[in-house]
């Protein structure tokens, strides 16, 4: 097993290496000295090793992770050289594989998109280009989706924010339940608890499209097909609570749909 340097400890790369020793990853893993007290402190939790600088970092590794912001990138790279044929894989949105060659020139780049589900092995991981090392040592992380071309890649980090948009909109379904008067725990529950429910069918029915599954439930004469409805004629995240309020309405009323 490879070792791996950690080139921007923060919340991300933080994640992914919690991730990797929960998925039994046991190498080495050599952390930047930045972010001292964060580095420290995982250093602790997951068995690693704090170096004096980010070229030591890069001399005592074989793989490393690029983990900090984009305008960090510069700067980092004047502090560094990286051995010819080093595996970079890189977690920063936006930084395209051309600019990652030209910054970081001799290395093998990999272009990585994840989530902070990572620490608990339950991550979208997708990767661009194919690489066999760089796939064997993240699908530990979760669910592997190698994409064929950079346009793909950055379709699939729209996709990753979608991740953070979702949060939003399950807060605001759980704040209409406890608005009716569910203890904030039920509501949660519920609300998370349909969600799965939701990837659980989708995953087991490959086959069929998405909006064939939703329309399998949401048949006519149904409370979700009088929600649906709601939602097909209202723009935007209110239209959630709208959905909610007709059929919590009929519900209540034990109007027939």
């Amino acid at each position: 097993m490879q070792s791996l340097g950690i080139l921007g400890v923060g919340e991300l790369t933080e994640k992914v290496v919690r991730g990797l020793r929960r998925g039994g990853f046991d190498g080495p893993i050599r952390l930047s000295p930045r972010n001292s007290a964060r580095a420290q402190a995982l250093a602790a939790e997951c068995a690693c090793e704090v170096m004096p600088s980010n070229q030591a970092v890069v001399d005592n590794s074989e793989m490393l992770m690029l983990g900090v912001r984009p305008e960090h990138v510069p700067q980092l790279a004047d502090e560094i050289t990286l051995r010819c044929g080093q595996r970079l894989l890189s977690l920063v949105a936006g930084l395209h594989q051309a600019t990652l060659q030209a910054t970081f020139p001799g290395a093998e780049c990999v272009r990585v998109m994840l989530s902070y589900a990572a620490q608990v092995n339950a991550a979208t991981v997708v990767v661009y280009p194919s690489d066999e090392v760089t796939e064997a040592h993240l699908s530990p992380l979760g669910t592997l989706v190698v994409v064929d071309s950079e346009a793909a890649f950055e379709l699939a980090t729209v996709a990753a924010c979608m991740h953070g948009w979702f949060y939003f909109l399950l807060h605001d379904l759980q704040h209409w339940l406890m608005d009716k008067g569910l203890p904030a725990d039920q509501a949660r529950t519920l609300v998370q608890g349909n969600l799965q429910d939701c990837l659980a069918n989708a995953r087991a029915n490959p086959g069929q499209s998405l909006q064939a599954l939703g329309q399998a439930i949401a048949t006519p004469g149904t409370f979700t097909a009088a929600g649906l409805d709601v939602l097909n004629h209202h723009p935007g995240s209110a239209a959630w609570g709208a959905a909610c309020e007709v059929v919590f309405d009929a519900l209540l009323n034990q109007v027939p749909r």
